[in-house]
């Protein structure tokens, strides 16, 4: 075996789009890094749907943004259509969406990752991880290398594993046509990590030349339009046009002849799929008396005739494919280019994680992504960025970077994960943050864009202008009328200070209650759970609660709140015996 002469701070496992949030993030904050894929030219790959944003997607996004991550700004440069979903409710859950150009965007990743200082990236397969005394100190790939590292993020979306389905057709794949990781697993599955199974699918594409668009109603680009990242500023584009269709009873009749055909329904797939992206045999199921689903045509680029049609996700056999779009008026005669499918993948249990997304019982192995049972580029790339930033934060002996459910969706994704573990593909909505009239689409810089600054995630010379934004927002609160200068903001605007003002003068009753709960929160999640302080001994307790303290390991007494069958007696006793057994330390030690 090959030995590569440096060490690195950061290895990355997967270029997907939370293991190029990882990379960039761990070598923003200067850490030596290296990112291992399978293939270079899917590096960001719209595997699913060619957009990004959407509901509390969006939130992420900007989130993702405001503390200096890649993927807002790789969007902006990939547009073919903007909206803003969710208008006609209050600004707290505002959501934008994005449908980008997928080769653009997906390039336009991979030249953000080649430009970036720091690091290094190879196209290579992670077959193992490498422990001495039980701490990561290597990755070995199927090329016979290895590399040395302090820390690894592990990021292999659908690949760990991956088989595709479509009807009774099955296949070895991380995506159709794409090879599957079917070493890794079993590397982390010999760290001690629960692995388990988890499927997800997407619809067929088709040819747009052979599609009637007269039938469709069409659904055009918000125009003006706000980019998905505060860097960025509204440019003229070229927008395509999306359309809005809907199943028949037709459709219904052929779902019900072919169900027995599905993968899903014949006894092939025994994963459970995404419950709010279920594929139209899973409605007609579910949903048997609704038979006019919504289907939405999305282009796929500038430079191709290629629709995704959202709402269509399907692993019937192909024949049944095209009985499905010629029960659609439009579709009639459509032709697929590329078929349906459905995919199963290995997982592993999020709750082994900490709240760095580092794993508990393995120092330096971090887990971001798909990996974790969600499902969305947006909620990959967040936990991406967030396990890269750790990773590099540990290399260096920082302290973790961790985001509290008042501060971010991110926050309260991660917590969710390692907390509540997932039974099924997790997806990130409003209704999951308790405080979303803080958590905006409009505030997420002056949530997060301070701590990145001193955390090192945003470059220095934003820290004057976002000052002198924060200052500006402040004397709009007291005075609409009050006179700024818009060039010391830049490249924030006084047209967004102006907006996120207003809407902070009109929820202030609201914000002021959500903020006094947000503090009790903090004030919880101040008290850590300390060393060798074993929370699931606690006397007194109930014995569901312990068992559950037993797995999760909570890290602080908040964290335990959050853990679902635990009440606030438990919580009692527990506060009650870390206090004692702080002061039996204290008097030890003197």
């Amino acid at each position: 075996m090959f030995v590569y002469d440096k060490t690195f701070d950061v290895i990355v496992i997967g270029g997907g789009h939370a293991g190029c949030e990882a990379a960039l993030a761990s070598a923003r904050l200067g850490a030596s890094t290296l990112l291992i894929t399978q293939n270079l030219d899917t590096v960001a790959q719209m595997s699913c749907n060619p957009s990004i944003g959407g509901i509390a997607k969006g939130q992420i996004v900007r989130e993702i943004d405001a503390l200096g991550g890649a993927m807002g700004k790789v969007t902006d440069a990939a547009a073919v259509h903007y909206h803003m979903l969710n208008t006609g409710k209050g600004e707290a859950v505002w959501s934008p969406r994005v449908q980008c150009d997928k080769k653009i965007y997906q390039y336009t990743y991979k030249h953000f990752l080649e430009l970036q200082p720091n690091l290094h990236i190879i196209q290579d397969e992670a077959k193992n991880i490498v422990l001495t005394d039980n701490a990561v100190t290597a990755v070995d790939t199927l090329r016979q290398t290895r590399y040395k590292t302090k820390t690894v993020v592990v990021t292999p979306g659908t690949f760990m594993k991956g088989t595709v389905h479509i009807g009774k057709l099955m296949l070895e794949g991380g995506r159709y046509n794409d090879v599957a990781s079917n070493y890794l697993s079993r590397s982390l599955a010999e760290c001690g990590i629960k692995i388990g199974r988890m499927k997800t699918g997407t619809p067929m594409r088709i040819n747009g030349r052979t599609v009637d668009f007269s039938k469709f109603t069409p659904q055009p680009s918000d125009n003006p339009y706000t980019p998905m990242s505060v860097f960025n500023r509204p440019e003229d584009k070229k927008f395509l046009q999306c359309y809005i269709a809907r199943t028949t009873d037709k459709t219904a009749e052929v779902l019900k002849e072919h169900m027995f055909e599905s993968a899903l329904y014949s006894g092939n797939i025994h994963s459970i799929g995404p419950r709010y992206c279920p594929s139209i045999e899973d409605k007609a199921v579910k949903f048997p008396e609704n038979k006019h689903h919504p289907l939405f045509l999305e282009p796929e680029g500038l430079n191709t005739e290629e629709y995704y049609i959202q709402g269509f996700s399907t692993s019937l056999p192909e024949y049944v494919q095209y009985e499905l779009l010629k029960s659609v008026p439009g579709l009639e005669n459509a032709q697929i280019v590329r078929a349906g499918y459905a995919i199963e993948y290995d997982y592993a249990d999020p709750t082994c994680l900490n709240a760095a997304l580092e794993v508990k019982t393995v120092p330096g192995l971090f887990f971001a992504g798909q990996i974790n049972g969600t499902t969305g580029y947006e909620e990959a790339g967040g936990q991406g960025l967030m396990a890269g930033l750790n990773a590099a934060l540990k290399a260096q002996g920082r302290p973790p970077f961790v985001l509290r459910r008042d501060q971010a969706y991110i926050g309260v994704l991660i917590d969710d994960l390692i907390t509540k573990g997932v039974n099924e593909p997790y997806r990130m909505f409003t209704s999951r943050a308790e405080y979303r009239i803080i958590l905006r689409t409009d505030n997420a810089d002056l949530r997060l864009s301070g701590l990145a600054i001193e955390l090192g995630s945003l470059p220095a010379e934003y820290a004057k202008p976002f000052a002198a934004y924060k200052a500006a927002v402040e004397n709009l609160l007291k005075n609409p009328e009050a006179a700024i200068d818009e060039t010391d903001l830049s490249p924030w605007s006084l047209s967004a200070a102006k907006n996120t003002a207003a809407v902070q003068r009109k929820y202030a009753g609201y914000l002021e209650r959500n903020l006094k709960d947000a503090k009790a929160l903090a004030n919880a999640d101040k008290i850590v759970i300390p060393e060798g302080f074993d929370v699931a001994a606690v006397k007194g307790i109930l014995i569901e609660s312990s068992q559950k303290l037993a797995k999760i390991r909570p890290s602080t007494l908040g964290q335990a709140g959050r853990i679902p069958g635990i009440t606030p007696a438990d919580l009692q006793l527990i506060a009650i015996h870390i206090e004692k057994f702080r002061r039996a330390k204290n008097e030890v030690k003197n």
